[in-house]
């Protein structure tokens, strides 16, 4: 396989597996605790949430042809918390994730070195894919962590647990040399874990 298209098909594992992990927390939680914010200065995972969805919306719709920053987009309203349900949050988190991830299966490898631009600033469609590929997991984490803040009786963990680090390691260790994505591996992991 060559590398562009490794690449993308690594690339998407990679998101999938955010997106798993921000669904996994935001699950744990009481609906009502999803439009909690620690003070003015801080959002809710409500907000985190719209935030993305408008980001990827914007970004990802028609990006080979037109700037990612859309005139439509209102970036600050992302940030009003106003969404009134966690069917709400949902919709809007499957809605950005969708058109996204559609984005992502829709490049050709060769496209990979295109220009495409945001806010009038020209990137590479692979660059554009990394941009966000520290953008929506610093998104993701933040949920996580605010998920456990405020999430009350036992958090159920989405990495390795605490005090599991040596058994984990060992059965890792156990199994022979392969070369595989880690996300690929975690996402079964987390799915084997829900079951």
């Amino acid at each position: 396989m060559d590398f562009q298209k490794a690449y993308l098909q690594h690339i998407k594992s990679q998101f999938q597996y955010y997106k798993t992990l921000g669904e996994r927390a935001i699950h744990q939680l009481e609906p009502e605790q999803l439009f909690l914010a620690a003070n003015e200065d801080t959002n809710s995972i409500a907000a985190i949430v719209k935030h993305l969805w408008g980001n990827m919306l914007s970004r990802w719709t028609n990006f080979l042809t037109e700037d990612g920053e859309k005139s439509w987009r209102n970036r600050d309203a992302e940030f009003v918390n106003d969404l009134q349900s966690k069917e709400e949050v949902m919709e809007k988190w499957n809605e950005g994730w969708a058109v996204f991830l559609g984005a992502i299966d829709s490049i050709r490898p060769e496209q990979l070195t295109a220009t495409i631009y945001i806010r009038n600033e020209g990137h590479s469609v692979f660059d554009a894919i990394n941009r966000q590929l520290a953008h929506y997991p610093y998104h993701v984490g933040q949920i996580v962590y605010a998920a456990k803040l405020l999430k009350t009786g036992s958090w159920d963990s989405l990495s390795i647990p605490r005090n599991s680090s040596q058994s984990y390691n060992s059965a890792k260790f156990a199994q022979e040399r392969r070369t595989k994505h880690f996300a690929e591996e975690e996402l079964k992991r987390l799915e084997n874990r829900s079951e």
